[in-house]
């Protein structure tokens, strides 16, 4: 069976990883991503930096539009975006791996400089560097635009996982011939639905992929597979860890909005009272919105400078007012430093949140549970579609009782990150190096029974 290392904390379910040591072997869905909810605020913003894109080369490869069937349309084709740092790597004749990290729901460019696990560990290990994009996302979206690719019934079918790992299995085999590298070991590594895919292709392409890193991943989050209490289960139990009367308060408030939105003049009372941007015309508009903040600040909940959920709290706790929506105005204030202009919907939708729907609801169809957060009677949950406990001794997890979305991939801070966090991070890498370490002693001993029977 293949190893399967795998960090979590709750929702967070922080990385699985698959190995071989025997390679034969919603219209409210919280989104996935590992660098969190600003690719859904900056439709049209990149990330990457000057310094860091030195080190990058872009190439893209003429893929297949459909890699199951054979209709005249599946042989049609289109430019999928991948990117290469080579400048760690040790070169096809020595021992150095290939990490293959495989982009999710987004363009591809904020990845490049938020996912530090590949550059932060590359340099120990000489590997080469390798970051493939999503089909139907930044540039990699068969015939043009992803908007007028959803619309085609004929279309928005190949926008789909299978084949997603199907690209990449494509791109890793092009790589690693281009590049002499048949023998080079290849780890996999995702964030969330990334994470997902990561998962998948080890179990999928065992003999492409030594072992995979997913972090984040909630693999085991659906129906008929493992029992769930839900997504906003998760959001309420971190909350009410960080403070009982937070908790009680945000609790309380659902009812209050409700009932001053009844009164005569009630919207207007809530949009004065939250300093909206624009009247609210349906108190739905204001709770859905503080739903996202409150699920957005337990999923991302990051130990530096502040811990998002602490900071509600800290906000919501510190309103001597005894009314309960000027508390949750205080945590708005505290969390996000404005009123809320957010509750609007941006005009411009980002690849994302159009794309992402579509996964989300229509193929993934994931149960990420339908509580309304901080309601009545919410049990607490152990876990929230990971894996939370060594599954053989080849599955492997590490589980920390603290973390954020994806926390242990994105670029480490040695002056800022918690000593778990250091920890789980070595933990992760030193696991890694044991795969690619026993792969190449394997290899070893395959070159020298078969040099002796030649002899």
């Amino acid at each position: 069976m293949s190893p399967i290392l795998i960090l979590s904390r709750l929702f967070l379910l922080c990385a699985i990883i698959l190995s071989s040591s025997t390679i034969a072997e919603l219209s409210n869905i919280p989104i996935l991503s590992p660098i969190g909810p600003r690719i859904l605020q900056n439709p049209k913003k990149t990330f990457v930096s000057e310094s860091v894109s030195e080190d990058l080369e872009t190439y893209f490869y003429n893929q297949t539009l459909d890699h199951f069937n054979y209709n005249p349309q599946s042989y049609q084709t289109f430019q999928q975006r991948y990117v290469i740092n080579s400048k760690f790597w040790g070169g096809a004749d020595s021992d150095s791996p290939i990490f293959v990290y495989f982009g999710a729901e987004a363009p591809l460019d904020g990845d490049l400089t938020a996912i530090g696990f590949l550059d932060d560990n590359a340099a120990q290990i000489n590997a080469l560097l390798v970051y493939i994009e999503h089909r139907f996302y930044g540039q990699s979206i068969p015939f043009g635009s992803q908007e007028e690719a959803l619309k085609n019934s004929s279309i928005r079918g190949y926008f789909n996982s299978a084949q997603a790992i199907a690209d990449y299995a494509e791109i890793i085999i092009h790589i690693k011939k281009k590049r002499k590298a048949e023998n080079s070991p290849v780890i996999v590594i995702g964030g969330s639905y990334g994470g997902m895919l990561a998962s998948w292709f080890r179990l999928k392409y065992p003999h492409i992929a030594l072992g995979a890193l997913a972090s984040s991943a909630p693999i085991l989050y659906f129906d008929d597979i493992t029992p769930q209490d839900g997504y906003y289960s998760i959001v309420s139990k971190d909350f009410r860890e960080a403070s009982e009367s937070c908790y009680q308060t945000i609790q309380k408030s659902w009812a209050e909005i409700d009932q001053v939105a009844s009164m005569p003049n009630g919207l207007q009372i809530l949009s004065k009272k939250f300093k909206t941007c624009k009247p609210l015309t349906d108190s739905d508009e204001l709770k859905d919105q503080l739903d996202t903040m409150y699920a957005s600040a337990a999923q991302y909940n990051r130990p530096a400078p502040t811990y998002p959920v602490d900071l509600i709290c800290k906000g919501i706790d510190g309103i001597t007012s005894n009314d309960t929506l000027d508390k949750i105005f205080g945590g708005i204030v505290s969390y996000k430093g404005k009123r809320l202009c957010y509750i609007n919907p941006p005009t411009n939708v980002s690849q994302t949140a159009f794309g992402w729907r579509w996964q989300s609801i229509k193929l993934i169809l994931q149960r990420f549970g339908s509580n309304i957060i901080f309601s009545n009677g919410l049990k607490d949950p152990y876990s929230s579609g990971g894996v939370l406990e060594n599954i053989s001794d080849t599955i492997l997890a590490v589980h920390t009782a603290n973390g954020s979305h994806c926390l242990d991939i994105l670029v480490a801070n040695a002056t800022t990150d918690p000593e778990w966090l250091l920890a789980q991070r070595k933990t992760e890498i030193n696991i890694i190096r044991r795969w690619i370490d026993k792969y190449y002693d394997n290899l070893r001993i395959t070159d020298e029974k078969t040099t002796t029977k030649l002899l």
